[in-house]
C-alpha cells in the first residue's frame, strides 16, 4: 500500500480512550468523567460517515495522532492473571510489561466495541488509518500490543494494509508533518521511540515518562481530579485548600497522604528507571531507523535528524521533579517540624515546658514558606509551548511547510513565520468541574484537501465535530 500521496486527510488526537470507571464508585463524583456516559463511540462513527461524504466518494486518510489509548488510566487487573501483580499494580495499575500490557489494551478495546468496529468498516470501505504513537499511548510500542489491535479490528488481508502504527511521526502527501509533540516536552517524552524498552532482572519493560508515572502513581488514587485539564490539578494552595474542603474531605480525608506516597513512588520510578540497561541490539538498529522512515514516507537520513529535537528528559534532574512534585515543600515542613521539635525537647529537659510551644515557631515561619512556595513556578504548562525554532528546523529536515501536533489538547492555526502550525486539539472527556457540567468543547479535528487554487497544494483547516455537523473554527 502506498501511503506517500494522499488527497483529504484528517487528523485528530488525545482521545484517552479508557475503561469506563467500575462500580460501585466510592462517591457519585468519584472519576465521573471515566464514566462510560461520556464515551463517544457512536459520535466517532458518524463523525468517520461525515468526513467520508466531505471527501465526495475519494479516499480519506485518516491519522489518529498519539493519546487515542490511554494505558496509565487502566487500573483493572485480571483476578485469574499469568503474571504476577503485586500490591502496588492492584491499586495504581500494571506496569509496563508486554503481556500487562496486551491486557490493558484489551480491556479498552473491548470496552469500546463500536469506535473500534467504526473503524475497522471505514478501513474495509477503502480508506486508510496511521496510528502516531503519543505519551500515555507508548505501550503501542510494542509489537504484541500492535497485533492485539490488530486482531481485534479483524480486517480483511487486503484492509490490513491501509492501515500502520508510527513511532512519533508521519509525513503526509509530502506537504504536512504529523506528529503528538510529546518528544519537544521533558516530562512527556519518549527518550527514543524507536527502541524504548528497558531490561529488568529478568523482563522486558519499557522507561516511561515523568508525566505518565505522575498519571498513575498520583493521579489514579485521586479521583476528584479530571487528568484531561491541567486546572484540575495544577492549582495554588489556596485554590487547593478550597478545592479539598469543598470536594475531598468527607470521602477521601487523608489525601495528602495518598498524595505523598504517589509522589514519592513516582519520583523513585524515575530515578531507578534512569539505571535501567536499555534494550538495544546495534546490529538491527539502522534496520529499524529504515522502517520507522519508510512508514513515515521519508529517509533514514530525516529520522535521524528529527531524533536531534528532542529534548533531554526532566528524569535527568530529580531536584526539579521534586518541585514539580510539591516534594521540596513537603520535606521542608517536614525537616521544620523535626528541626523545632528537637529543640524543644533539649528545652523541656532543663524547663520542663509544654510541647505545644512548637506551634509559634512553626507560625512564625509560615510567612517565609509561604514566599519560598510562590517562587516555585511549574514548567509543565510551559514546555507544551510549540517551539518556534523547532517548527522552524523540522520544516526545513522535512521539507514541508505545515506541521499538526496535539499533546495539549488546545486547539491552534496560525503561522509562525512561514511554518502553518496547527493543533488538533482534544476528545477526552474534558471538564472544569468535578461535576461534569462545566465541558470544554472538544471534538475538534484538522481537515486537510485540495486547494480551489491550482498554484497551491493543499490547505487545512480547523472543524469541531456537533451533532453531526462540521463547524468551522
Amino acid at each position: 500500500m502506498d501511503f506517500a500521496k494522499a488527497k483529504y486527510t484528517a487528523v485528530i488526537s488525545d482521545l484517552h480512550l479508557c475503561e469506563a470507571e467500575p462500580e460501585p464508585r466510592r462517591h457519585p463524583l468519584w472519576k465521573k468523567f471515566k464514566t462510560s456516559e461520556f464515551f463517544f463511540d457512536q459520535q466517532f462513527k458518524d463523525f468517520l460517515h461525515g468526513i467520508e461524504d466531505r471527501a465526495q466518494g475519494e479516499k480519506v486518510e485518516l491519522v489518529l495522532n498519539g493519546d487515542i489509548f490511554d494505558f496509565d488510566g487502566v487500573t483493572s487487573y485480571p483476578k485469574d492473571a499469568p503474571f504476577r501483580v503485586n500490591y502496588f499494580e492492584k491499586v495504581r495499575g500494571l506496569f509496563p510489561q508486554p503481556e500487562k500490557s496486551v491486557y490493558k489494551v484489551t480491556r479498552i478495546l473491548e470496552e469500546h466495541k463500536l469506535f473500534f468496529t467504526s473503524l475497522a468498516e471505514f478501513i474495509e470501505r477503502g480508506h486508510r488509518a496511521i496510528f502516531i504513537i503519543g505519551n500515555h499511548d507508548v505501550e503501542l510500542l510494542y509489537r504484541d500490543v500492535q497485533n492485539t489491535v490488530m486482531e481485534f479490528l479483524n480486517l480483511s488481508p487486503e484492509a490490513k494494509n491501509r492501515i500502520q502504527f508510527n513511532e512519533w511521526f508521519y509525513i503526509s502527501n509530502h506537504d504536512t508533518l504529523i506528529e503528538h509533540g510529546n518528544q519537544y516536552d521533558p516530562y512527556c517524552l519518549c527518550e527514543d521511540p524507536v527502541h524504548p524498552f528497558i531490561r529488568r532482572y529478568n523482563y522486558t519493560s519499557m522507561r516511561l515518562p515523568f508525566g505518565n508515572l505522575a498519571c498513575r502513581w498520583i493521579m489514579n488514587g485521586m479521583g476528584f481530579f479530571n487528568p484531561h485539564v491541567e486546572g484540575n490539578y495544577i492549582m495554588s494552595m489556596k485554590q487547593y485548600l478550597i478545592f479539598f474542603f469543598k470536594y475531598i474531605i468527607r470521602v477521601q480525608p487523608m489525601l495528602i497522604w495518598t498524595w505523598f506516597w504517589g509522589a514519592i513512588a513516582t519520583l523513585a520510578h524515575a530515578t531507578v528507571d534512569r539505571f535501567a540497561e536499555r534494550v538495544k541490539n546495534p546490529i538491527d538498529y539502522e534496520m529499524r531507523i529504515e522502517e520507522v522512515a519508510r512508514k513515515a514516507n521519508t529517509s533514514a537520513k530525516v529520522v535521524h535528524q528529527l531524533k536531534e529535537l528532542f529534548v533531554d528528559p526532566a528524569s535527568n534532574n530529580p531536584i526539579l521533579l521534586a518541585r514539580e512534585l510539591w516534594l521540596d515543600r513537603a520535606f521542608i515542613i517536614l525537616a521544620a517540624m523535626i528541626f523545632i521539635y528537637s529543640i524543644l525537647l533539649i528545652v523541656n529537659a532543663v524547663f520542663h515546658i509544654s510541647l505545644l510551644w512548637a506551634i509559634f515557631p512553626l507560625l512564625l515561619l509560615f510567612p517565609l514558606f509561604i514566599f519560598y512556595s510562590k517562587s516555585i513556578r511549574s514548567l509543565v504548562s510551559e514546555y507544551k509551548e510549540p517551539s518556534d525554532r523547532v517548527l522552524q528546523i523540522e520544516s526545513e529536515i522535512t521539507g514541508v511547510g505545515r506541521v499538526i501536533y496535539g499533546h495539549t489538547h488546545i486547539v491552534r492555526h496560525e503561522f509562525r513565520g512561514n511554518i502553518e502550525h496547527l493543533n488538533s486539539g482534544t476528545w477526552s472527556p474534558a471538564f472544569r468541574d468535578v461535576e461534569c457540567t462545566q465541558s470544554i468543547e472538544t471534538k475538534t479535528f484538522i481537515w486537510i484537501e485540495p486547494s480551489v487554487e491550482e498554484s497551491q497544494t493543499r490547505t487545512a483547516k480547523v472543524f469541531r465535530y456537533k451533532e453531526r455537523k462540521f463547524e468551522s473554527l
